[in-house]
């Protein structure tokens, strides 16, 4: 089988993904479809790759990643079932719809199929994403395997228990768009105290960037790397009081409450 790689759906984390398994394998092992035209030869465009229809990935991919949102799976995964059914060697379905849960991709799918859940965020576009995974089904050693080998571009992969995917997700996957308001707050408050939007905006996204790295590579807890900022009297002790004072810990934990009941409502 010479198509590794199949993606149905390359818009905004479809194509991210397509884009980082292409920095992996040869551009030749990957194929996309897109029901958007103008998308799709946008896409192809800029990218090289070549492209197919939904059925022809399904019948040929060896791994078919499901790039739709978690309202169209249903319908998509019911038109492909008779193709995936006529196969006559194994495919590995990688589902990447926010709470829909492996056991409903095999049920939509018509078959005990080998599923791989993913809940990936925007950054895998520039290789710093996190993809959280599970598997079910007849899922090998080897299928993983590739799986991993292929993604190992996009960014960090953590297994998770499919029960904690949605949680996982609700940190990671919507993370960003948190980091980003914190972002634009940071950098708004530096244009409020005289600098140019641009500098500010590179001051802020580097100094998350660079706090981010840090927690990571020394293993510390965040609090202990707070408090070794914050000197007796000084001026980072008296911006955290005064974030304090604005419940900024309590809003961020109610924002992934919130993403997190938003995803299980979406899988019901």
């Amino acid at each position: 089988m010479s198509l590794q790689y199949g993606f149905i759906g390359c818009g905004n984390m479809g194509g991210a993904l397509a884009k980082a398994a292409a920095r992996a394998v040869p551009r030749e092992e990957i194929r996309v479809a897109e029901k958007d035209s103008g998308r799709l030869t946008a896409f192809v465009s800029e990218t090289g790759m070549a492209s197919g229809t939904n059925e022809e990935l399904a019948a040929e991919s060896k791994f078919l990643f499901l790039g739709v949102k978690p309202q169209v799976l249903p319908e998509l995964l019911r038109q492909l079932a008779p193709v995936l059914a006529d196969r006559k060697e194994k495919v590995v379905l990688v589902s990447m719809a926010a709470g829909i849960s492996t056991e409903k991709v095999q049920s939509w799918a018509g078959g005990s199929f080998p599923v791989i859940r993913i809940m990936p965020n925007l950054p895998v576009s520039v290789g710093e994403g996190m993809i959280l995974y599970c598997t079910r089904g007849e899922v090998t050693e080897e299928d993983l395997a590739g799986f991993l080998s292929v993604m190992r571009c996009a960014g960090k992969l953590c297994p998770l228990e499919e029960k904690l995917i949605d949680a996982g997700s609700a940190v990671s996957g919507c993370g960003p768009a948190y980091a980003y308001l914190f972002i634009e707050a940071l950098a708004d408050g530096g244009v409020q105290c005289g600098l140019p939007r641009e500098k500010a905006t590179l001051l802020a996204a580097q100094t998350l960037l660079g706090a981010a790295a840090l927690l990571l590579e020394s293993g510390k807890h965040p609090g202990e790397l707070k408090d070794a900022v914050c000197s007796p009297g000084g001026t980072t002790i008296a911006g955290v009081h005064a974030l304090e004072k604005g419940a900024f810990r309590g809003i961020a934990a109610e924002a992934v409450l919130a993403a997190y009941e938003k995803t299980l409502a979406l899988g019901k």
